[in-house]
């Protein structure tokens, strides 16, 4: 089967944003501001919860700057308002976005104060732009960094998305599918997201399913057979023990019988868990069906999944809806958008407890000989310092100036860098040194005249 990868979730629409960016580019526009500035994205500290956080979003940032355009409808709407004056408008008629884009790799792990994508591109265009850019990077990040920890809690075992029915809108629904893959996750239950991106797919039945047949041994058999493959079952509707004599009994007359129709796993989404996957593992082996996996659902997330795994329980893999889609413990970040240079003069905002590192800055990514990351600094772009360089050029002149790489390598890169954080990130009891994030001295320096300045 071929997929129509795309990285487009929604239909765009340049009115996705709030009015103060309008109102700023109208006055720059009245103003002839159209000096280059520098903007950059990241978020200022890391929520409790997070030793580290995962980039995500990229693809659809770029698709939208790419195509970024005021239809009639919108220019129409705007003309009602009357905020705005029709030399403004005839100018958003034709505005494109013209800029460049720097930006690390998607799937890359990051921290506090590290830009992971700047904009460099006329002050109208890149304001005009920030609140979508933020909106699409932060809920990514937010959702494939905290599936990232679930991926570490599993230890290996499947991971599935089950999250759509509580998703914030279809748009959080795809997009959450979209960042668990990358993060590591092995499969979704929403369609869209397997059309859209090539997310493999996994589903079973509904209680209702069940409950909907006098009886229990009917409704499995029904269903097993109907779908005509191997597929999961649910055997907790009334009980999960009788539910799984019911699945091994009837698991053993399909093989015996050769039916294209067979049970792969059963799932169990109540009750105290260790306890019923003990009992139902026995029931299958004693039954003769060691073969049927186990999965697991039910208001998990990282911390139960981690707590079943170090119990022994025996499980294959784990159904993670609500608490992931919807980052239940985290469900923002302090995620921010800021100007660093204007004509080229460096800017610092130095509200307190808002203050921002000012000029165009890169991150530099240091390495132990084994590959495990040791530290990161924030440096000047044109510094030259030990590390390796972190943010990459994407887009120039508003069109991109490389092939992205899909979903699938993305996500191997983003396993790839998981891998290298020192294990004690990725440890989700107990209190660690946080990672060393070093602001470089020319950094500093600059922020330091700049304040001696007075603006």
């Amino acid at each position: 089967m071929s997929f129509r990868y795309t990285t487009k979730m929604l239909h765009e629409s340049a009115l996705l944003t709030d009015l103060y960016e309008l109102t700023m580019a109208r006055a720059y526009h009245e103003l002839n501001m159209r000096d280059m500035a520098v903007f950059e994205l990241f978020v200022r500290r890391l929520p409790p919860e997070r030793r580290y956080l995962v980039a995500a979003g990229l693809p659809q940032v770029l698709e939208y700057l790419e195509t970024l355009h005021f239809c009639a409808a919108d220019l129409e709407f705007l003309g009602g308002l009357k905020l705005f004056s029709p030399s403004f408008l005839d100018y958003l008629a034709t505005l494109r976005f013209t800029g460049t884009v720097h930006a690390v790799p998607e799937g890359t792990p990051y921290f506090a104060n590290e830009p992971i994508l700047r904009i460099t591109a006329p002050i109208l265009e890149a304001q005009l732009v920030e609140s979508r850019v933020i909106n699409l990077m932060h809920f990514q990040s937010t959702i494939a960094s905290k599936a990232a920890r679930c991926v570490s809690a599993a230890r290996g075992k499947r991971l599935v998305d089950f999250g759509m029915r509580r998703a914030h809108g279809a748009e959080a629904a795809l997009c959450a599918a979209r960042a668990a893959y990358l993060a590591g996750f092995d499969g979704t239950a929403t369609v869209e997201a397997g059309k859209q991106f090539g997310i493999p797919l996994s589903g079973t039945m509904a209680h209702s399913f069940i409950q909907a047949h006098d009886s229990e041994e009917a409704a499995l058999r029904r269903f097993v057979m109907t779908t005509g493959q191997p597929t999961t079952v649910l055997i907790d509707t009334y009980d999960a023990e009788r539910g799984a004599y019911r699945v091994a009994s009837l698991a053993r007359e399909l093989k015996a019988s050769q039916s294209p129709g067979q049970i792969r796993a059963v799932r169990v989404d109540s009750g105290e868990l260790t306890a019923q996957a003990r009992a139902v593992r026995g029931i299958l082996d004693d039954g003769g069906c060691p073969e049927i996996e186990i999965i697991l659902s039910g208001g998990l997330d990282e911390t139960q999944i981690d707590a079943l795994v170090r119990a022994g329980t025996p499980v294959d893999g784990f159904g993670v809806g609500t608490r992931l889609d919807c980052s239940e413990d985290v469900p923002s970040l302090d995620m921010v958008y800021k100007l660093e240079v204007y004509a080229g003069k460096s800017r610092r905002k130095r509200a307190h407890g808002k203050e921002t590192w000012p000029g165009t800055k890169q991150i530099f990514r240091e390495h132990a000989p084994s590959g495990t990351y040791t530290g990161d600094s924030i440096g000047l772009a044109d510094e030259s310092r030990p590390g390796t360089a972190l943010l990459e050029e994407v887009m120039q002149g508003g069109r991109r100036v490389t092939t992205l790489p899909d979903l699938a390598a993305s996500r191997d890169y983003c396993r790839a860098c998981l891998e290298r954080l020192p294990p004690a990130l990725k440890d989700l009891d107990g209190a660690h040194d946080p990672y060393p994030v070093v602001i470089s001295a020319e950094v500093r320096a600059l922020a330091d005249r700049l304040d001696q300045s007075g603006e």
